[in-house]
């Protein structure tokens, strides 16, 4: 339910996020399975041998669905498997998500393509925003990776 006024719809979307962040860890704690809440690092879909063909592949419309982590490490410990954020970042994904609704563009993401999965590079608070008002499709400068 909006207000109209952006701020505190920011405000409330935020908190519902922190909220659903909070109990997907209660469950997985739950479940035993505490990294099912962690988001997914390129390095360990990578393996052992980083790949060895990088193609730049342009700007596309990729489906959020289809982004299943991050390329950096230190994302991979802030963020949860849903792109949620921690309470540290409540300005910035309020700001962004004020943008959003304004209508502003925002600027596309960076994401390497393994496969058809998609980690992100940079965009990680446009990707929890984009999510969080349930968006099919976000743009990404997509880079593929090949074995």
């Amino acid at each position: 339910m909006e207000t109209g006024n952006l701020l505190i719809d920011a405000q409330t979307a935020f908190a519902r996020q922190r909220r659903r962040r909070r109990l997907h860890r209660v469950c997985a704690w739950l479940r035993r399975s505490p990294q099912a809440s962690r988001l997914a690092a390129l390095e360990d879909a990578l393996g052992a041998a980083p790949p060895s063909n990088r193609r730049r592949a342009g700007l596309h419309a990729i489906p959020l669905e289809s982004i299943v982590g991050t390329a950096e490490p230190a994302k991979a410990r802030v963020f949860d498997s849903r792109f949620r954020v921690p309470e540290s970042s409540r300005r910035r994904w309020e700001r962004l998500w004020m943008a959003s609704r304004k209508g502003a563009a925002l600027p596309p993401i960076s994401v390497f393509r393994l496969g058809e999965q998609h980690f992100v590079d940079d965009g990680h608070h446009r990707v929890s925003v984009a999510q969080s008002q349930g968006m099919v499709a976000i743009d990404a400068e997509v880079t593929e990776l090949a074995a």
